[in-house]
């Protein structure tokens, strides 16, 4: 242990060469952005100003529908609203009042009034008259999947994605369209076009991201189910800043025909769509009413599985791994208690813990990882990004990926997250992929030799101060991992941050006690009161028990607190 520490303390070291050599790249990655902004395309404002101006127009319609209800409701020569109506324009209500105060909303889907309409068609459906809020990268017919960049505005999608098309199906009403971060590769949530979403738990925290108006919908009640997409914590990280629950998948369990990608054709680190609600019944229903024929017959890519309800209802003990640590990065006081908590509660109702560390970690993030999401050099997410301005919180995480090839090069003996955005030639994108596959295949191994069925692990909290997001990635080994390894997980909040866990943040100095480390403890400072949450993991293609497990969590912190 001591050999280790000192071998990591030894490589987190800069010397002043580094420190200044830093600095001149500061410099120089802020005019390059500067040269950026100024030679944006003349009409980036007027494109900017007209999105805004889409959304203005459907929130003021939107208002208008409701105003047009409660005089209904007043007059007495009008016959009474239906039912599934009159739940939809207040569920309008409550959308409109959370947005007013987290800015989580791009545009209200008009067409869902029409859809009232109809929605008695599929009265037999799973999800008949629930409306659900959906990700700005979810394609809905005739309107944007911006994706948070100026290229993909004024781009309506030609039809609704498989998710959306089964949602319909399932009698679901698609209602609305929440935000993400510009370009989708971030964990906070704002765009030059909508801005920044904040957290419904406290306005100087963020969202997370990127499924951030997701989180801060749901979390601050405008709506009862959502879908996002996760690529490295996108659907749990929100999750757990905004004290709800949210569920990521095996990838290719739901189809993601329809998605706008952040990167597509990247193969390493694979995205997935799945739900985000307040509590588990709801993630479950909504993965049973998605796993269905109609899905099936919409996407043959999807391997025709049904939702098993046999082994989501069950109740057999499980054998348990934990982790508090991945021997990476330090958690913050509140993600290790939430853990031990949440451990103590399993051992009291008959599970068994097993102690599990994930293998080569360092290694999966900066090799597997980071270098696989990125490995063209990060031209995919430049050029999506063309022609208009940065947003200031990711400017931190964009700038080195504008520099040239030599300097980058340089960079990547120094601070080794920047290694990240070097390019891979084919062969070795091959052999780095062939990586990936050797990884899961250990992890699965050691899994086996553990003899366990679920991990339990904890996940990024509190919510950050605003502007950190961009300024350390390697908080990220909690979340992407599972994304690297094709594991379905999901996080239950469990507790909120308390004035002790503030008192020990104090102490707080990492294991590499590096400027990530003194990042990430300014990012979590002020937390107290904030949601925490637990991870819950599986095996791949066992999502019922991932979420049977997740169920139990909830289920056991909500008898703690009688």
């Amino acid at each position: 242990n001591m050999e280790y520490k000192k071998e990591v303390l030894q490589e987190a070291k800069m010397d002043c060469w580094t420190a200044a050599l830093l600095t001149i790249v500061a410099g120089v990655g802020t005019l390059l952005l500067l040269r950026r902004v100024v030679s944006s395309h003349p009409e980036a404002k007027e494109k900017i100003q007209r999105a805004r101006n889409r959304r203005t127009e459907s929130l003021r319609r939107a208002e208008e529908a409701v105003i047009r209800y409660k005089q209904s409701v007043r007059d007495e020569l009008v016959a009474p609203p239906k039912h599934t109506q009159k739940q939809f324009i207040l569920h309008i209500i409550s959308t409109l009042a959370v947005h007013k105060k987290l800015n989580c909303c791009t545009e209200i889907l008009l067409e869902s009034l029409d859809q009232l309409e109809t929605v008695g068609s599929n009265k037999e459906g799973l999800l008949y008259g629930v409306p659900v809020s959906i990700k700005d990268n979810c394609g809905y017919k005739g309107h944007d999947s911006s994706c948070g960049v100026l290229l993909h505005l004024e781009q309506p999608v030609q039809e609704d994605a498989v998710l959306v098309q089964v949602l319909k199906k399932q009698g679901a009403i698609p209602f609305v369209k929440t935000n993400v971060p510009q370009g989708l590769l971030s964990y906070d949530c704002s765009n030059p076009m909508y801005g920044q979403t904040v957290n419904p738990h406290n306005l100087q925290k963020t969202s997370g991201g990127s499924s951030g108006g997701e989180g801060a919908l749901i979390g601050g009640g405008g709506s009862l189910l959502g879908i996002g997409s996760d690529i490295g914590g996108s659907i749990r990280i929100p999750a757990s800043f905004c004290g709800i629950c949210g569920f990521k998948p095996t990838a290719g369990r739901l189809s993601s025909q329809g998605f706008q990608a952040a990167c597509r054709g990247q193969k390493s680190v694979p995205s997935t769509p799945g739900p985000i609600a307040r509590d588990v019944d709801s993630l479950a229903l909504c993965m049973q009413a998605l796993l269905c024929d109609h899905m099936f017959s919409l996407d043959p890519t999807v391997p025709p599985l049904p939702f098993n309800m046999q082994i989501y209802q069950s109740s057999k003990p499980l054998r348990i791994g934990y982790l508090e640590c991945d021997g990476f990065q330090q958690p913050s006081p509140s993600m290790v208690r939430s853990v031990r908590e949440v451990k103590a509660l399993l051992e009291q109702a008959g599970h068994t813990f097993v102690p599990f560390q994930p293998l080569r970690i360092k290694e999966a993030l900066y090799e597997l990882m980071l270098k696989g999401i990125y490995a063209d050099g990060a031209t995919t997410l430049t050029q999506k990004m063309a022609g208009g301005p940065t947003d200031p919180t990711i400017k931190h995480q964009i700038f080195p990926y504008n520099l040239p090839l030599w300097l980058k090069r340089i960079l990547s003996f120094l601070l080794k997250p920047w290694v990240s955005s070097l390019y891979l030639s084919v062969p070795k994108l091959w052999k780095q992929h062939a990586a990936v596959e050797d990884y899961i295949k250990d992890t699965i191994a050691h899994w086996r030799r553990c003899n366990i069925d679920v991990l339990l692990c904890p996940v990024i909290a509190p919510a950050y101060n605003l502007l950190y997001c961009a300024k350390n990635s390697t908080i990220l080994s909690y979340t992407m991992l599972y994304n690297l390894l094709n594991f379905p997980a999901g996080v239950v909040p469990v507790t909120t941050v308390t004035k002790e866990d503030e008192e020990e943040l104090k102490y707080y100095e990492g294991i590499y006690q590096d400027v990530y480390d003194k990042l990430f403890k300014e990012a979590v400072t002020g937390g107290e009161g904030l949601p925490v949450a637990v991870q819950c993991v599986a095996l791949p293609w066992q999502e019922e028990l991932c979420l049977r497990f997740m169920k139990e969590v909830e289920q056991l912190v909500k008898q703690s607190r009688k």
